[in-house]
């Protein structure tokens, strides 16, 4: 078990099973076909990230370093959580960018049975740490705990 302490964007409280990439998370290809195929697993749909292609992400602990990609990219994430298809928690190893710190917190704000927990500025300790179906623990103060 290992702890890490990040800045919450969203604060809040869960846990679920960690999902991790390595790469930068282009928020439009992965989500792209669930969005529109009515996949509610949200597989992603990113071939050019193996570490996520075909995984699905609902649900899930999202442990990425930042986002990368389209400026949609808040909308993208704004539209999944309306369709039940969020990740459970996104955690990210280094700061997050503006575009998806905006479809984080308009989550929190604009749908009221959605809590999708935010962290950013975890390290990169966290990144090297954590692997695919490790248990996470989101606190309130942005405290992850890695079992």
């Amino acid at each position: 078990m290992r702890e890490f302490k990040g800045r919450p964007v969203v604060p809040g409280q869960c846990k679920a099973t960690a999902l991790v990439s390595h790469k930068g998370f282009n928020t439009l290809a992965s989500f792209q076909k669930s969005l529109m195929f009515n996949d509610k697993t949200a597989k992603c749909s990113d071939q050019n990230n193996g570490d996520l292609y075909e995984k699905p992400m609902a649900k899930t602990a999202l442990c990425i370093p930042q986002t990368i990609g389209s400026t949609t990219g808040g909308l993208v994430l704004f539209s999944a959580a309306a369709m039940g298809r969020q990740p459970a928690c996104m955690l990210f190893s280094q700061p997050i960018d503006s575009l998806a710190a905006a479809g984080c917190i308009l989550t929190d704000v604009w749908l009221d049975d959605v809590n999708m927990p935010t962290v950013d500025n975890l390290g990169e300790e966290f990144l090297e740490y954590v692997k695919t179906g490790m248990s996470i623990t989101v606190k309130e103060d942005g405290t992850v705990i890695v079992e």
